[in-house]
């Protein structure tokens, strides 16, 4: 048996997410929705888009959704003699990319099972103080001293090799993927995802950083979704409720009108973006891909992909700005992904 992702049809109902890679890569909860998927049926997932050999035999394929998130108890149990609609209700369809934060408390919860189920974590160092340890999984490599982490309104997760530094408070349901650091006396609350190789610091809340971006100083972060390869300026924040606490309007660049996300809605950042220090967001701020966000004035809630300010980032600095990023990270940019940032552009 295989599935198949079908991202096809999705254009920009899910800017900026899913721009640069398939919406089946973007990390809810502690994986992505192609990981989640995969942990359960190595080697059987296939996203429509990246048109992947299958195993001729293996003829049977289950299509779904790629924006459907599936439950740990749905994706355990899946099965050829059951329906697909049998299933749909055992998971989470997003339509809009703030259902990412909406949705994940929710997500980390179902990872958390699906991930910790039948195995035993690192001990806690006796230096912390805990609550609820029953909810709290280490990875093995993971460095963490002298913090406060607080289970009990949901899990805690910190992945292999994970630095928290001293004087961190966590306030669960949260993860941390593999290889990232928490800064000395970061706050942070849940229900947020801290993606693998990131850097985070400061005061972040119902958040989702996907992975090797960095929001690594003081500054609010709150209701957002940040993609790969960002980074936030020191003092950077973000509004995520209006002050006469109405109605949170995002501009959608499938509709080009803005469009109701409820009453909280922060920061949606595409990937290979960034900020100048001290960027004030305004609530319910879209940045495309690779953008520069600075100026004098108030940021304006849409940045169109490549925007540099209020002009358009030139190209080939584009990708020598990423390229200076990914370096921090001991990466360089691949042709591939400056073949289908060029498309993009």
């Amino acid at each position: 048996m295989r599935i198949l992702l079908d991202d096809i049809s999705f254009g920009n109902s899910f800017f900026p997410f899913g721009v640069v890679r398939s919406i089946a890569h973007v990390r809810i909860g502690v994986l992505t929705i192609f990981q989640k998927w995969q942990f359960y049926f190595p080697g059987k997932i296939f996203i429509a888009s990246e048109n992947l050999t299958h195993d001729a035999g293996d003829d049977l394929t289950i299509t779904f959704p790629a924006n459907f998130v599936p439950s740990f108890e749905m994706i355990k149990e899946i099965s050829v003699e059951k329906q697909k609609s049998a299933y749909m209700s055992g998971g989470k369809i997003l339509e809009h990319p703030w259902q990412l934060f909406e949705y994940n408390d929710w997500a980390i919860n179902q990872d958390f099972k699906m991930i910790t189920a039948g195995r035993v974590a690192e001990n806690i160092p006796s230096s912390n103080q805990v609550i609820c340890p029953e909810n709290i999984f280490i990875e093995p490599g993971a460095k963490v001293n002298f913090s406060i982490l607080n289970a009990e309104k949901g899990p805690i997760y910190i992945g292999k090799n994970v630095e928290i530094m001293e004087g961190c408070l966590l306030r669960g349901p949260i993860s941390i993927g593999e290889n990232s650091v928490l800064k000395m006396g970061s706050k942070i609350y849940g229900a947020t995802t801290i993606g693998p190789y990131c850097l985070a610091g400061g005061e972040i809340k119902n958040s989702i950083l996907m992975a090797y971006s960095n929001k690594a100083h003081d500054g609010y972060l709150g209701d957002s979704v940040i993609g790969e390869w960002c980074n936030l300026g020191a003092g950077a924040s973000n509004s995520n409720l209006k002050n006469n606490a109405s109605i949170v309007n995002v501009w959608s660049k499938e509709k080009n009108t803005f469009i109701n996300a409820g009453i909280k809605c922060g920061l949606l950042m595409g990937d290979y973006s960034r900020s100048a220090i001290n960027t004030s967001f305004n609530t319910g701020t879209v940045v495309g891909i690779c953008c520069n966000v600075f100026g004098n004035a108030f940021p304006k809630k849409f940045f169109d992909n490549f925007s540099w300010g209020n002009e358009k980032y030139i190209f080939e600095k584009a990708i020598t700005d990423i390229n200076n990023w990914k370096k921090l990270k001991n990466q360089e940019i691949t042709e591939k992904e400056i073949q289908i940032l060029k498309t993009i552009y």
